[in-house]
């Protein structure tokens, strides 16, 4: 309907001239438009990027990936589980088993018709003894994968899981063409929105819509381009100057300064996102467990909270849980204690007056930078001293990550509790950030996994995060909401999905511009 045709329909029901204008122009903005160039400056990015998606690490690949790929299944914005490539999603009675039956007639770019062989290699891919893809551990439960005909494929489980479909929902896992048992991942190729133009690792990914894109309610951009900013000032400009149209990781004392531009406007999302601070335990003294519960008990999250992210958030307590998941156990708060953290330094022989490395980059997140030289003042008062060493933006991913003694992370969360401890915890993951391992944790959290009485599994669940909290090697500080900005010309839905940034990575598929 045109303009003059809503206000007509909205006069007719009794409205006033001026409302009825008004519900008339809310009415267009939220209908979504086609066509033009969607730039996206995000905080994203570094040359050693690659197309492979075991490799994914930042947020430009995994724009990159929801352009051009597409899952098996995806998260709503109302959290829930829907099928992507696959039409249906049908387990066993053990949940031991899953069929997903994929849709009919969907293409790659290419023109290549979708396969259950192109599934089950990408599916393998992330499965490999020598793969470092953060995928692995979540797939080890996975006993095999079988076409199914012309148009399904089984996931056969070695234990029952009620929460693998999830699984299926990660950027890591796009389903990419393959010929003769092969993956063709280099040739950016797949069944996505968007066409890959042009990829230069660190700098700027382009692409074209996908002109037989599968979804005809979807992809409203005539062409996307994701542009490296990692400077938060330079991403900021960029988005008032007119020289991108959104970003994303709006750093928090920025926010009011956006908020006073007319042309932009701010977005947040409440999600799984937390900033986490792992000891590697390879490394003296973070091989102590007294010593790491006395940073533990120094650290005031409250002072981090309010003074870095200006309370848009809420406070950590030590494990990846939030209250926005299932089965969350609602532990006694952690506050800053002098005194435990004193004792817990006594305890651990460790003694006052030594000095640990304490590497961070506003690459690892907004912020992190201000928060360690708060860490540092915070751990000060029970005699640790922290050397503050502040890493290039560029490859903290690659040189810094699990290799440094102590160090910043940011976690975008995942779906589930299970998926979250197996990815950052469990003691075979490759995105273990600390090398932590714990017999009874791994024990209870395969258990856990299997467990179909939601009771049972509740308590379970509990026990982990008491684990987590108590004894593994890993400060988490703080909860933050997703802080993006973008211009007043952008159309997007009213609820947004909370997975990742940029609403859940589909921000490319599902805004528009007014």
């Amino acid at each position: 309907m045109s303009r003059r045709q809503l206000i007509i329909s909205a006069l007719a029901t009794g409205a006033t001239l001026p409302l009825a204008m008004s519900l008339a122009d809310k009415a267009l903005a939220a209908t979504p438009k086609r066509g033009g160039r969607f730039r996206i400056g995000s905080a994203g990015g570094a040359t050693t990027d690659s197309l492979d998606p075991t490799t994914h690490t930042n947020q430009m690949v995994t724009l990159h990936s929801f352009c051009v790929a597409n899952r098996l299944a995806e998260v709503t914005a109302e959290g829930r589980l829907a099928g992507e490539l696959a039409e249906s999603i049908e387990p066993s009675v053990d949940a031991k088993s899953w069929r997903f039956k994929l849709r009919k007639g969907i293409e790659f770019h290419n023109g290549k018709s979708l396969t259950p062989e192109d599934v089950v290699v990408s599916v393998r891919h992330h499965m490999g003894e020598d793969t470092k893809s953060a995928m692995k551990s979540s797939l080890k439960i996975v006993e095999s994968i079988e076409v199914d005909g012309s148009d399904a494929v089984i996931f056969k489980l070695t234990t029952g899981s009620a929460d693998f479909p999830y699984v299926t929902t990660d950027y890591h896992l796009p389903i990419l063409p393959s010929e003769g048992g092969k993956l063709d991942w280099q040739s950016g190729i797949g069944t996505g929105p968007y066409a890959m133009d042009a990829f230069d690792p660190g700098v700027r990914g382009f692409y074209r819509r996908n002109p037989n894109y599968w979804r005809s309610d979807a992809a409203f951009f005539d062409e996307i381009e994701v542009l490296s900013i990692l400077d938060a000032t330079a991403r900021n400009n960029a988005l008032v100057s007119g020289s991108v149209d959104a970003i994303d990781q709006v750093e928090a004392k920025t926010t009011q300064l956006l908020r006073g531009v007319a042309e932009a406007r701010i977005i947040e999302v409440t999600g799984r996102v937390h900033h986490a601070w792992p000891m590697r335990v390879e490394a003296a003294p973070f091989n102590n467990v007294d010593f790491r519960l006395a940073v533990k008990h120094a650290l005031d999250r409250n002072e981090i909270l309010k003074k870095v992210h200006l309370g848009l958030g809420i406070v950590g307590n030590d494990t990846p849980i939030s209250p926005a998941y299932e089965f969350y156990a609602d532990l006694p708060q952690r506050v800053q204690d002098i005194d435990k953290a004193r004792y817990h330094l006594e305890k651990s022989g460790v003694g006052q007056g030594v000095t640990i490395p304490l590497h961070t980059s506003d690459g690892a997140y907004s912020g992190a930078v201000d928060s360690a030289l708060l860490i540092k003042s915070q751990l000060a008062k029970v005699g640790i001293n922290v050397n503050v060493i502040s890493e290039p933006k560029d490859g903290y991913w690659s040189n810094v990550w699990r290799k440094a003694p102590w160090c910043a992370v940011f976690w975008y969360g995942r779906p589930t509790i299970d998926w979250m401890m197996t990815s950052a915890y469990a003691a075979d993951s490759s995105y273990n950030d600390a090398g932590w391992q714990h017999e009874r944790f791994n024990k209870l959290l395969a258990e856990a996994r299997a467990e179909l009485d939601s009771t049972k599994r509740a308590g379970m669940y509990r026990e982990l995060q008491s684990i987590v909290r108590d004894e593994a090697a890993t400060a988490v500080t703080t909860f933050a909401n997703f802080v993006m900005a973008a211009r007043t010309n952008v159309g997007m839905p009213d609820k947004l999905i909370s997975t990742y940034p940029m609403d859940g990575g589909k921000a490319v598929e599902r805004w528009w511009f007014n």
